[in-house]
């Protein structure tokens, strides 16, 4: 993560206090564009932003979003747009659609340059807002006990446009598995529950806070088993994109243990966003300790954006933090200051950067 250099504008150096109430919303307005919010009740017009499906984690977060920048200035109007997920927020930005969108950090790392992304989109991060986990469940009673044992059971990987998706593919490779050996469907997280339910597929992928509303139904409704993904990390790199090596859909040779991919170092995966974490105590009632996937996630913009709306944002996330948190989410790290730095390999907005150092140097 690269932060531009150079002294913050007048405007944007007041010193908040997090407070709670009208109180802080008017400090955030008046410190994100100085006098102009006073004169003129804040910024106008509309803001657009692209979200995800609309029972899942990424739709819920961006209406909280949207209610506090309303709150905080209720001249500008927010647009949420749910979608299929990161891939299809980006084209969005991209053409103009939008303008903010909810994206994984390594799907933003993909529009650099890739198969999904041949001309890179520009783009720059307000910050990352929190980390969520790759959830792959299987019904309690299958047999299936790891990623390599999922050849001949068919799978929903997350609907088609969404990064979620775009990892359960890179899994199944690093796991040693074809599009041969495994049948893959690409469907909402609604309909992928209704699929397992009525058993139709045999396991999905959902990225997510824990507990998600959706599986914690379908836990006590039919029982869960969550599947170790951890292990995997290691081969999770792209092919047949820009430099990775291999021709498109075709992972590298299996290793000795039977796994396939593209192995990333250390480095290359914090740029990505993806790290081991464990599923925490009582998230879903078989998933305690689990080791899975760790993926964060950004708020990302082009770089056009008014340096003075991007400062306003990162004041919203730094200092409304609280409010920010979807019901139910107990297992997410949300807005951690300390974190909403690390946005990988895209660079801040150069009025995010102001902003983050007028509020802790």
């Amino acid at each position: 993560m690269t932060t531009p250099a150079g002294p913050s504008s007048p405007g944007r150096r007041a010193v908040l206090r997090a407070a709670g109430g009208a109180g802080a919303l008017a400090l955030l307005a008046g410190g994100a564009a100085g006098d102009a919010p006073r004169r003129h009740g804040g910024p106008g017009g509309v803001l657009r932003i692209a979200t995800g499906e609309p029972t899942a984690f990424y739709a819920a977060f961006g209406r909280l979003l949207a209610g506090e920048i309303t709150r905080v200035c209720p001249r500008l109007r927010c647009r949420v747009r749910t979608t299929a997920g990161g891939i299809t927020n980006l084209r969005l930005l991209r053409d103009g659609e939008v303008d903010l969108a909810l994206v994984m950090t390594d799907t933003a790392l993909a529009a650099q340059g890739t198969a999904f992304f041949p001309r890179p989109v520009p783009l720059r991060a307000i910050g990352r807002v929190y980390e969520t986990y790759l959830q792959f469940a299987v019904r309690a009673d299958s047999s299936v006990r790891t990623v390599a044992d999922l050849a001949g059971h068919p799978v929903s990987l997350g609907a088609v446009g969404s990064g979620a998706a775009d990892l359960g593919e890179r899994l199944l490779r690093a796991a040693g598995l074809s599009d041969a050996d495994v049948p893959v469907r690409h469907l909402r997280l609604a309909d992928a529950t209704a699929a397992m339910r009525e058993g139709s597929v045999d396991g999905l992928l959902v990225a997510g806070g824990v507990p998600l509303p959706a599986l914690s139904r379908l836990d006590e409704e039919t029982g869960l088993r969550f599947l170790p993904l951890a292990d995997l990390l290691p081969r999770l790199g792209r092919t047949g994109d820009p430099g990775a090596g291999g021709p498109p859909g075709v992972g590298a040779p299996p290793d000795a243990a039977g796994h396939g991919g593209t192995a990333v170092s250390g480095a290359q995966l914090a740029d990505m966003g993806l790290e081991q974490v464990t599923f925490p105590p009582r998230a879903y009632r078989a998933a305690d300790g689990v080791a899975t996937i760790g993926v964060s996630n950004l708020l990302v913009c082009r770089p056009d954006l008014d340096p003075l709306l991007a400062d306003l944002l990162t004041r919203l996330l730094a200092l409304r933090a609280s409010a920010l948190v979807p019901d139910n989410a107990v297992g997410a790290q949300f807005l951690d200051i300390r974190s909403l730095i690390s946005t990988g390999a895209t660079e801040l907005h150069p009025g995010a950067a102001d902003a983050y150092r007028a509020l802790h140097g």
